[in-house]
């Protein structure tokens, strides 16, 4: 019995209920988005603050140290876990590790959203500036909103980011108070799209991809699609299982609803459908 205890225990420690979370859909660039807001939009690991710890979009609890939680506020808060630029790999392997330990000084929780509080954009993140002001956090930092005045604004901002190699912008209308789910008040803004499917068969490789997997098949909105491009040797050798998550980019679609030109990202952390 003390040994079921001990067991139940620990399983509860890892889990916790997925939180309710706001959502992006894809930009278009048809819509007035003046006065909206935009900011950069990071490749990291979204990270739901309850309060108590840090949970996934999935309901995974992070084994994140004291030392980077040290003064996190005692209300919810939003956001990503991240490094610097083009280092997903990296911080997956950080917060996916249980003993990571010092490893997670080198993250940062980029906050930009405080769900639990009423009010609009700017006034939810005040509430954090201000509780902040008397209790520093080395490893929180705000995400900085820029208004934008006028249409060459988003354009200048997103070329900024992708010359500085960042992944995109997420454009927000910045008065509306806190909702969840994916509505078209929040958008992502990329010189590709990506979606997510589940991996439905493996194929064997040709050529001197022989004896390794050639391409992937995978379910994509009720159609079988295939995947071909974006995998390295390594990845080949030991390619994603069936029934795993993977994300891809793809460049539009085909008058059939296919994806044009689908290229494998990676495997999803939490195999949980959809990022931000």
């Amino acid at each position: 019995m003390k040994i079921v205890i001990v067991y139940l225990t620990f399983v509860i420690s890892l889990c916790a209920q997925a939180p309710d979370l706001f959502l992006l859909k894809t930009y278009s660039d048809n819509r007035n988005l003046t006065g909206w807001f935009m900011s950069e939009k990071y490749d990291g690991v979204r990270a739901y603050w309850d309060g108590k710890q840090l949970i996934s979009r999935s309901g995974k609890v992070f084994t994140a140290p004291s030392f980077f939680t040290q003064n996190f506020p005692p209300f919810a808060l939003d956001g990503e876990l991240w490094s610097k630029r083009k280092d997903f790999e990296n911080i997956v392997s950080i917060v996916n590790t249980k003993e990571s330990g010092s490893r997670w000084q080198a993250l940062k929780y980029m906050v930009f959203e405080i769900p639990d509080e009423k009010g609009n954009l700017q006034e939810r993140l005040d509430i954090l500036k201000f509780y902040l002001a008397g209790h520093e956090s080395t490893s929180i930092e705000l995400v900085k909103q820029i208004r934008i005045n006028k249409a060459k604004d988003l354009d200048l901002f997103f070329d900024k980011i992708l010359r500085l190699g960042g992944e995109g912008v997420v454009i927000r209308n910045g008065a509306l108070p806190y909702y969840v789910g994916r509505k078209k008040e929040a958008l992502k803004y990329k010189r590709f799209q990506d979606a997510e499917c589940e991996v439905g068969g493996i194929l064997e490789g040709k050529g001197k991809y022989k004896g390794m997997m050639g391409a992937i098949e995978c379910d994509f909105q009720g159609n079988m699609i295939r995947i071909g491009s974006g995998f390295s040797d390594k990845e080949r050798r030991t390619p994603p299982t069936i029934g795993e998550i993977i994300t891809f980019k793809y460049y539009g679609l085909t008058g059939l609803g296919n994806p044009k030109y689908p290229v494998f990202l990676r495997v999803r952390l939490d195999k949980g459908l959809n990022s931000n």
